[in-house]
C-alpha cells in the first residue's frame, strides 16, 4: 500500500468548557519529523502528543497547530493592587519631603500606576491528554486518508511506470539473441576480408564468439531487473511504509540498466535503455514523495 507524505487533517472538539482545534500538515521528509505549536495549555503535553503522532506516522515532516476556537472559560476581572498603592503613596510622600513640592496624587494618577489595576485572568486551565486525544486521533484520521488518497494516484502512477520499464526489458531480451547473430555475421564478413578468400577456422571463430557473447551477454542483468521490479510491486501490494524499499530498489534497478547499457553494442538496446533510464527517473521522482 502506497502512501503519500503529503497531508492535512483537521478536527475540533470541546475540551475544558472550550473548542479546542487541531490541524495537522506533512510534507515529504527523509525521517519523522515534527514541530508543534500550541496555545500555553496544552504545552506539558507536547511529549505526549509527539508520540502519539508518531504511533501512526512512518515518516514526513509533520507541522501541528493547537489552538483554541472558543477560549475555555475563566474567573476574569479586574484586580486592584492596595499594597501596591500605598507603596507609591508612600515614594511620592517621600520625595515631596526632599525636593520640596506641593499637591496630592488623585486616584486617576494611582490607578495609571503598574500592577496597581490589572486584568485578571482567573485560574490556569488544566488539560489533560487523556481529552485531547480524541480530537488528535479524529485530525490524524483525516489526514491519513488524504495521504491515502494521493498515494492511491501515486500507486497506479508508479506501476504504470514500471510497466512501460518491463515492456522495455522484454524488447531488450528478445533483441540480445539477434545481436548475438548479427555479431556473428559481423566478425565472420570481418575474418574473410581479412583472409582474402582462404578458408575460415570455424573452431577459431566459434571460439571468438563464445567471448564476445559472454563479455556482451546481460542475462543476468535482465533477470535481476526483472525481480527489482516484481518486488516493488510486491511491496505496493503488502501492508505499511514502503518508501524506504522502493528507494532502494530504484537504486539497485539503475544500476542493473546501467551494466545492460553498458553492455549493450547495439542501437535498439541502447535506445531501450534510453528509455528505461527516463521513465526509472519519473519513477524516483515519485518516490520521493511515498512514506
Amino acid at each position: 500500500m502506497v502512501r503519500s507524505m503529503t497531508g492535512f487533517g483537521v478536527a475540533d472538539g470541546p475540551i475544558a468548557a472550550g473548542t479546542l482545534r487541531i490541524e495537522i500538515r506533512t510534507v515529504n521528509h527523509r525521517h519523522f519529523n515534527v514541530q508543534i505549536k500550541t496555545c500555553r495549555e496544552l504545552q506539558p503535553l507536547e511529549g505526549e502528543l509527539k508520540e502519539a503522532l508518531r504511533a501512526r506516522i512512518e515518516r514526513g515532516h509533520v507541522s501541528v497547530s493547537a489552538r483554541w476556537q472558543d477560549e475555555p472559560e475563566r474567573d476574569q476581572g479586574l484586580k486592584v493592587d492596595p499594597e501596591k498603592a500605598r507603596e507609591i503613596l508612600d515614594a511620592i510622600k517621600s520625595l515631596k519631603e526632599q525636593v520640596d513640592v506641593v499637591g496630592e496624587p488623585d486616584l486617576a494618577f494611582l490607578i495609571r500606576q503598574p500592577d496597581v489595576l490589572r486584568q485578571d485572568l482567573g485560574d490556569e486551565v488544566v488539560v489533560e491528554f487523556s481529552n485531547v486525544e480524541a480530537v488528535l486521533g479524529e485530525a490524524l484520521d483525516n489526514l491519513l486518508k488524504m495521504r491515502e488518497a494521493e498515494g492511491a494516484s501515486m500507486e497506479a502512477e508508479l506501476k504504470r511506470i514500471l510497466g512501460s520499464i518491463t515492456e522495455l526489458l522484454e524488447s531488450v531480451k528478445t533483441r540480445a539473441p539477434v545481436r548475438l547473430i548479427n555479431e556473428r555475421e559481423r566478425l565472420r564478413k570481418s575474418v574473410g576480408e581479412l583472409l582474402d578468400g582462404a578458408e575460415i577456422d570455424e573452431a577459431r571463430l566459434a571460439q571468438e564468439l563464445a567471448f564476445i557473447a559472454d563479455k556482451l551477454d546481460v542475462t543476468e542483468e535482465i533477470v535481476r531487473l526483472g525481480t527489482h521490479i516484481s518486488a516493488c510491486i510486491a511491496a505496493m501490494d503488502g501492508g505499511g511504509p514502503v518508501g524506504r524499499k522502493l528507494s532502494f530498489l530504484g537504486q539497485e534497478m539503475l544500476r542493473e540498466i546501467n551494466t545492460i547499457g553498458s553492455k549493450a553494442n547495439d542501437a535498439e538496446i541502447a535506445t531501450a535503455v534510453i528509455d528505461m533510464k527516463g521513465n526509472l527517473e519519473k519513477f524516483r521522482e515519485q518516490v520521493e514523495n511515498v512514506e
